[in-house]
């Protein structure tokens, strides 16, 4: 085989695993669970959010367990707490996606790099919001998952790392589990989702189908934000 003939089949190889990825990801994020699990009272709302590739989950103040508030930094006037999870390096290296360099990307992608949990308070309810009505079980579950995503210190506190929130209403923190291109921030929502019992995608990377999932319930149920 000549090297023009390997360099070709090697560049074909190469360009075929992203392809394979994004089909096979395609694929599973439309295929939906938790569809039945519809009949106890759906008595509580959280809430999804999306800047256009990262999801966020928030929820009321006053539906989070005091397990998950002590040791968070936050004052009474906010209300409404948003959880987002993802690479360390993207959150503390960059301000946009474009600013994040190729070799970081691909070190995010294809290797286990540590993580943080993103923490943004907000005062009132924000228009662009997603509300997802749950049971008292499920936002029972959906708390414990976000609880075990923080990680501990020796004297079991949350570890911050202050000073590098992007406003003045939010904190990063450590957070368990490492962020790959088959573990992305997406997908921690959607896995909190599917341990919780909540309409979910069997796994996604992406932001648009849990999003598009909850707007059409809100459509058929006829329930506004």
């Amino acid at each position: 085989m000549s090297t023009v003939r390997k360099i070709v089949r090697i560049t074909g190889i190469l360009l075929s695993i992203p392809a394979l990825y994004f089909i096979c990801s395609l694929l599973l994020t439309y295929i939906t669970i938790n569809e039945k699990n519809d009949l106890a009272e759906k008595k509580h709302s959280v809430y999804l959010s999306t800047n256009g590739i990262h999801l966020e989950i928030i929820i009321p103040k006053t539906e989070l367990e005091p397990s998950i508030l002590d040791g968070l930094i936050y004052n009474e006037q906010e209300q409404f707490f948003s959880f987002g999870w993802g690479d360390k390096t993207y959150y503390t290296k960059t301000s946009t996606w474009s600013d994040f360099s190729i070799i970081n990307k691909c070190k995010a992608a294809f290797f286990n790099t540590p993580a943080l949990l993103h923490v943004i308070r907000y005062t009132t309810m924000q228009n662009d919001w997603v509300e997802i009505k749950i049971t008292s079980t499920q936002l029972q579950k959906i708390n414990s998952y976000i609880h075990h995503t923080f990680q501990f210190d020796s004297e079991d506190k949350k570890i911050i790392l202050p000073g590098l929130g992007y406003y003045k209403n939010d904190d990063f923190y450590e957070a368990t589990g490492n962020y790959n291109c088959f573990n992305t921030c997406n997908t921690w929502i959607n896995t909190g989702f599917k341990q919780s019992n909540i309409k979910a995608c069997l796994w996604t990377p992406f932001d648009f189908r849990l999003i598009s999932i909850h707007k059409n319930d809100i459509k058929k149920t006829g329930v506004a934000k």
